[in-house]
């Protein structure tokens, strides 16, 4: 699944051919994605400019000249974003158009159908209000407030992996973004979260943001099929210090990488480097 730094990527390298750019037209190729798709709500943008392109948590938002227009898209398990002149063959799998008026096309590749697309007034209110609502903080920004974060955690009995994968606490560090951050901060991925003292959970909060940090500026993970809207794979996955890497040496001690399961999710740590 594109988790934040993917579609942080993709939001990068969409805004500038979208934002300002007015909208002709929004069709669909399929009647429905996770959701039906509402073409006649989805085309309320037709006419309108995109003055903006911003993402909350895992989420796009494309906002139109009238701030109550707005287009939320959701990349789901297997979806892509691409920018292509309108007369290009269309792919399988492109579900989603929208034609711009100068002739170029932003289209939705989502193999498996996981993916969103849809209209909605205000973050508050219908289908983004199901979206949207229950995200935690988001963790690149100002808002990712350490002290806060320490204090959603002492709430949280459960173990510490699957609160930050939850999405409620801080949003978008998926799977691989949790194991490593964890390994940087030097904690155990079954500690309760509860148990975390304030110390271990200002180094945690620093990993988290610099592991993602430094995944949006290698493009994300490619782990299966993600490529941003050029084509090209992410490359974070391959400077990994624990993920992925069951039974191979720690980079800083020697020690062989363990694999367990938790919430029928694999993670990955080290048992000498990372401590309850």
């Amino acid at each position: 699944m594109p988790e934040l730094p993917e579609v942080e990527t993709t939001r990068r390298g969409i805004t500038p051919h979208l934002e300002g750019r007015r909208i002709r037209a929004i069709t669909a190729q399929v009647a429905k994605l996770r959701q039906p798709l509402d073409v006649s709500a989805l085309n309320r943008l037709r006419g309108h400019t995109i003055t903006r392109v911003e993402r909350r948590g895992k989420h796009l938002v494309l906002h139109a000249d009238q701030t109550e227009l707005a287009l939320h898209i959701h990349l789901g398990m297997s979806g892509a974003l691409r920018i292509v002149p309108a007369d290009s063959p269309r792919k399988k799998h492109d579900h989603v158009t929208i034609t711009l008026e100068n002739g170029q096309e932003l289209r939705l590749h989502d193999p498996r159908r996981f993916g969103a697309v849809v209209w909605a007034p205000d973050e508050n209110s219908g289908m983004a209000a199901k979206l949207l609502g229950g995200l935690g903080m988001e963790p690149l920004d100002g808002t990712f407030d350490a002290a806060a974060f320490h204090q959603r955690l002492k709430k949280r009995r459960a173990p510490i992996k699957q609160v930050l994968l939850a999405g409620d606490v801080v949003v978008g560090v998926g799977n691989i973004y949790v194991s490593e951050a964890l390994f940087h901060a030097g904690l155990h991925p079954a500690v309760p979260a509860c148990r975390v003292s304030r110390p271990r959970a200002d180094r945690l909060h620093a990993a988290i943001r610099q592991v993602l940090a430094r995944a949006v500026e290698q493009g994300g993970s490619t782990l299966r099929d993600f490529a941003a809207i050029d084509g090209h794979a992410g490359h974070f996955q391959l400077e990994a210090a624990v993920y992925g890497r069951e039974g191979q040496p720690c980079r800083a001690c020697g020690t062989p990488i363990r694999r367990i399961a938790q919430g029928q999710r694999s993670t990955w740590f080290c048992p000498a480097c990372q401590k309850r």
